[in-house]
């Protein structure tokens, strides 16, 4: 019975990983497109808009100097999708879980600074609860099921270089 719900408790982390793998994804292509839920068509990347600017600049808590000195930066953009990208990426397919879910952890940590002042709770909202969803799929790194996981894992790079799990 233990081995049974050990097994469904992987699955539910493969199941948490892919999931995240489409927040950080959808968030990619609808600020690259435009698809209007967050990004109107006029405002994608594709059609010179910036990615960070509509977010950043609306930031009024304790780091809002910080955050609207970056906003619309050239290499703030690029860093951000290309980490929304990777990340999402990396989680779909289960590979370099520990890098995405460090660097996953950072990029949600920062929007969550920028969140600052919460509106719906005064400390935590949803980009706590995903750094911590990332955190139990990195601790889940020995039963990564529904991934490549095994293949990456036995490359000779990644062998050399455990932090790539």
């Amino acid at each position: 019975m233990a081995k049974n719900n050990s097994t469904k408790v992987w699955y539910a982390l493969a199941v948490g990983r892919i999931l995240l793998a489409f927040v950080f994804l959808w968030a990619f292509v609808d600020k690259l497109f435009g698809f209007g839920m967050a990004t109107p068509a006029a405002r994608s990347w594709l059609n010179g808009g910036s990615p960070t600017t509509g977010f950043l600049k609306g930031v009024e808590g304790p780091f809002a100097d910080f955050f609207h000195a970056i906003s619309g930066q050239p290499w703030a953009d690029w860093l951000f999708m290309l980490g929304l990208l990777g990340i999402g990426v990396a989680l779909l397919v289960g590979v370099g879980i520990r890098l995405a879910a460090t660097l996953g952890s950072v990029l949600l940590f920062f929007m969550w600074m920028a969140s600052l002042p919460l509106e719906n709770n005064p400390l935590i909202d949803d980009h706590l609860v995903y750094i911590t969803a990332l955190a139990a799929i990195c601790f889940g790194l020995p039963q990564q099921k529904l991934s490549l996981a095994k293949w990456w894992q036995g490359s000779p790079v990644v062998k050399q270089n455990r932090w790539l799990w």
